[in-house]
């Protein structure tokens, strides 16, 4: 991601391989928002740091403890929301799978709040 905003630079600095541990970054009662109709068992609205560590943690198990970040690019929307667009890789070998992936962040004082995280679903 190239940084450009203040909250592209925050979203950058954001460890994803441990977000549930990442106190400096996330409000105390962050809220992330996934709903993907071919896995309807991940959907909901994970709260607070342990929520998006649970919710990390049955993304991983899909892929049998493997699960690939690559950032395509993020854009600053004002001075509140970040889009960030990711491909994402779930699994190894012939039965990996790849599919895009669209995060819209709010950024209030400085600190995550809320993730929506929305998956493609038909172009997997």
């Amino acid at each position: 991601m190239t940084p450009e905003h203040a909250n592209i630079d925050l979203i950058s600095s954001i460890n994803i391989a441990d977000m549930g541990a990442d106190t400096a970054h996330f409000h105390p009662d962050v809220t992330w928002h996934f709903f993907n109709p071919n896995a309807p068992e991940l959907a909901g609205a994970y709260q607070g740091l342990s929520g998006i560590a649970e919710f990390f943690r049955k993304v991983r198990s899909y892929g049998q403890g493997v699960f690939n970040v690559s950032p395509k690019g993020a854009w600053a929307v004002g001075d509140e929301l970040v889009v960030v667009q990711t491909r994402n890789r779930l699994g190894d070998g012939a039965t990996a799978m790849e599919f895009d992936v669209v995060l819209v962040w709010r950024i209030i004082d400085g600190k995550v709040r809320e993730v929506w995280d929305i998956p493609a679903v038909h172009a997997v």
